[in-house]
């Protein structure tokens, strides 16, 4: 008998994970199923494309095909060595019935492989894909929940039951405490199903409009603080929004750019909610008038201060 590769059946490489080897039989059973297919080979195709996702989706039996496989290719005369299927538990059994897989298939897996694969039954069941699509919100969505309608474009069947893309509008609610590329699961809204099989699932992953203030990082937020030098040496109370409204933070005396300060429990909501991060950033008045300069020479003099001190300069 001649050697079939079921990964080029499938149109993927030996090393294909689970969801690419899906995802390929999926499109390919739909472009050979015979009541769809105008292809003069669709029966057989569509046979082949199903004995091979069936191989390859069981971790049990493609270990046992990629036995073999790697020294052999499609077309060349093949024949496995006798029992050698009854090493890993595949083989065994009778076999009545009359729409089965192929002799390669019966010579690596034995009938009662082929018998509980296929069932006896003729009848073609496939649930629908998943679809993926991204929803861009801002952080105050995210900190109080929100109603979002979106626009998608989504795969529907039509009369013929072949696959249409057609524009939808769907009603999505946003969670509170959401985190940027966290998925939003809507259940039946991806692509449908065949032969009454239920439709797949549509994911949307949140993403967050930039924000003139915070940075979100996970459910913590940073705020770049801007302060004056005699709060960053005084140490001050100043006012510091937050999403959920304006706090007063005490500013520790001897503070310097960098320095970062934690609002607990400010952040996005969650169990447990995030931190908001106050980054202090001291900002150096501009000696515009006579009066400005003359008090930066006084600090001059009087001060005796050499930032380059630890650069030994």
């Amino acid at each position: 008998m001649k050697f079939k590769d079921y990964y080029q059946i499938l149109g993927v490489e030996r090393d294909a994970s689970q969801d690419e080897i899906k995802r390929s039989y999926r499109r390919l059973a739909r472009k050979f199923h015979p009541d769809v297919s105008e292809e003069s080979d669709a029966e057989e195709r569509f046979k082949e494309v199903q004995e091979a996702y069936e191989v390859l989706k069981d971790p049990e039996k493609r270990s046992a095909f990629d036995r073999f496989g790697a020294h052999w290719k499609a077309g060349q005369d093949f024949e496995a060595p006798p029992g050698w299927h009854a090493d890993f538990g595949l083989g065994g059994g009778s076999f009545t019935d009359g729409s089965r897989f192929s002799d390669f298939f019966e010579s690596l897996f034995g009938r009662e492989a082929d018998a509980r694969s296929r069932g006896g039954s003729a009848h073609f069941r496939m649930s629908g894909e998943d679809s993926y699509a991204r929803v861009l919100i801002s952080v105050e969505d995210a900190y109080h929940g929100t109603t979002r309608t979106i626009t998608l474009d989504t795969p529907e069947s039509n009369d013929r039951g072949e696959v249409v893309t057609q524009r939808k509008a769907l009603k999505v609610k946003i969670p509170k405490g959401v985190t940027e590329g966290q998925r939003i699961r809507l259940a039946g809204n991806g692509a449908p199903g065949y032969g009454g099989a239920p439709n797949g699932d549509l994911f949307l992953q949140v993403a967050f409009e930039p924000h003139p203030l915070y940075r979100p990082v996970g459910r913590n937020l940073y705020l770049d603080l801007p302060v004056a030098p005699w709060e960053a040496a005084l140490g001050r109370t100043v006012p510091v929004p937050t999403l959920g409204g304006k706090v007063d933070v005490k500013i520790p005396p001897g503070s310097q750019t960098g320095q970062t300060l934690r609002l607990k429990g400010r952040g996005l909501p969650g169990d447990p909610p995030g931190d908001q991060f106050v980054v202090l950033e001291v900002v150096v008045p501009k000696a515009t008038n006579s009066d400005a300069r003359d008090l930066y020479e006084r600090m001059e003099r009087e001060l005796q201060f050499n930032p380059r001190e630890a650069l030994g300069v």
